[in-house]
């Protein structure tokens, strides 16, 4: 069993910037694809990132591109998200979750039907 814990949210202004980090126990992750995904008040939850097991392939939503960055330290059991130029759309629940299988597909990474383990969220509020 693998358990995400997330932690790096908070206020922040527009234009502003916070790194998210993801950290896993009880497994590692180096083999398993990692994503973020996010829940705006009254919304679905949404893909936001992904990267593959060994960080050579990432993935981001139309939205995020440009000011978001994934990535990922498997010797430290964890993931991250730099978010820049940050929008106050970008208010959201943030949560990191993880696969266990490896996919080529950019479908499998933006589903989040396909990720196995979620951690609890950590939200991110953006003023205007």
């Amino acid at each position: 069993q693998v358990q995400l814990v997330e932690s790096g949210g908070g206020l922040v202004q527009a234009g502003g910037s916070l790194r998210l980090s993801c950290a896993a126990s009880g497994r590692t992750l180096r083999t398993y694809p990692m994503a973020w995904f996010r829940q705006a008040p009254g919304k679905e939850r949404e893909f936001a990132a992904a990267i593959s097991w060994s960080g050579a392939s990432t993935y981001y939503a139309d939205s995020v591109k440009g000011r978001f960055t994934i990535s990922r330290d498997n010797a430290k059991n964890s993931v991250y998200l730099q978010m820049n130029s940050l929008k106050p759309e970008d208010t959201a629940v943030y949560y990191c979750a993880a696969r266990q299988t490896a996919s080529t597909s950019r479908s499998a990474y933006t589903d989040e039907s396909q990720y196995h383990y979620w951690g609890q969220g950590t939200q991110v509020t953006v003023s205007s």
